[in-house]
């Protein structure tokens, strides 16, 4: 009878051939897997942010105003655009608001960040972080609504309140300075809810054990978070001043709500002009042509930022 049993050492080298074989099939199946989840959100971006900047780029080179064909300009746009006054005004009053509206919100949410991080009930801790948050949700313009009043010089409540105690009333939407102070304020308290959670999230994450290293060296209140924790916190710190940065360089609902870019252009910012520039006056080319100058701005605040942060923030 003939023995027809495959050897064990023949058995024990297929098996890593089989399994070479099969290993590139379940890599192709990950892969594709992979590609179908990923879709939806690739497909997203490109038609919702890729293909609206091309379009706005391409647009700006052309005179358009919807009711008659497009006509070709080239650069005339971008020179009719920096020859404007009013663009000018507003991409310094974009600036101002920037600076001031992102250094408020960092400031004021790092600081309730590091006074909830201390000894706190539980339950107070969570009703705070809720209660700093819940702006955030409210819609901009319903918000900026109820603000208008609130700050209005004649029978606005914050008026009311500070007359109690005789002072006089504030031209708070009414003055170059005071209408632009509002606005921060009003944006700022609307905003900061999301660097207060960043801010709360890179505090958890910093272990105890460098704080208490720190302490037995002696370091205590203000030199322990000037030494330690900011230096920990550097990465969130990044991460909130980028997004901050951008979301006030296009700040459109509250100047437009609150005093629709008054008194005079002292509040108009670069969105606002956009607006007015496309559904107001129908010069969808200069529109488009001030867009592309605020995305060029944002990059290039964005590209400075992030070299500074080579210098400036430190990783665990």
């Amino acid at each position: 009878m003939t023995d027809t049993r495959i050897p064990a050492a023949r058995t024990r080298a297929a098996r890593p051939a089989a399994a070479a074989v099969r290993r590139p099939a379940r890599e192709r199946g990950t892969r594709l897997l992979a590609a179908v989840f990923l879709a939806p959100t690739v497909v997203g971006i490109v038609v919702f942010t890729v293909v609206p900047i091309i379009g706005s780029v391409v647009l700006s080179l052309f005179r358009w105003n919807v009711i008659d064909a497009p006509g070709f300009a080239g650069a005339a746009n971008y020179r009719e655009v920096f020859s404007d006054a009013t663009v000018l005004v507003s991409f310094r009053n974009t600036l101002v608001f920037m600076i001031f509206a992102v250094a408020a919100q960092l400031l004021i949410a790092l600081a309730l960040a590091l006074t909830l991080n201390g000894r706190m009930p539980g339950w107070l801790r969570s009703v705070f972080r809720s209660a700093f948050f819940f702006p955030l949700v409210l819609s901009a313009a319903s918000v900026s609504v109820v603000m208008k009043y609130l700050f209005n010089q004649d029978f606005g409540v914050v008026n009311w309140l500070i007359g109690v105690f005789g002072v006089a009333p504030v031209p708070w939407l009414t003055s170059e300075h005071g209408a632009m102070a509002t606005v921060i304020l009003v944006y700022v308290w609307q905003q900061f809810g999301f660097s207060f959670l960043l801010f709360v999230g890179g505090l958890n994450n910093i272990p105890k054990e460098i704080h208490e290293a720190a302490a037995l060296d002696g370091a205590t209140g203000l030199r322990k978070h000037l030494a330690v924790t900011l230096p920990l916190l550097s990465p969130t710190l990044l991460v909130a001043s980028v997004v901050g940065i951008i979301n006030a360089l296009q700040v459109f609902e509250q100047p437009y709500v609150l005093t629709d870019g008054g008194p005079g252009d002292s509040t108009r910012t670069v969105v606002m002009v956009i607006y007015e520039k496309a559904f107001e006056q129908l010069r969808f080319g200069e529109a488009s042509a001030v867009g592309v100058l605020l995305f060029v701005l944002i990059m290039a605040v964005t590209a400075v930022q992030f070299r500074l942060s080579r210098r400036f923030v430190h990783y665990q």
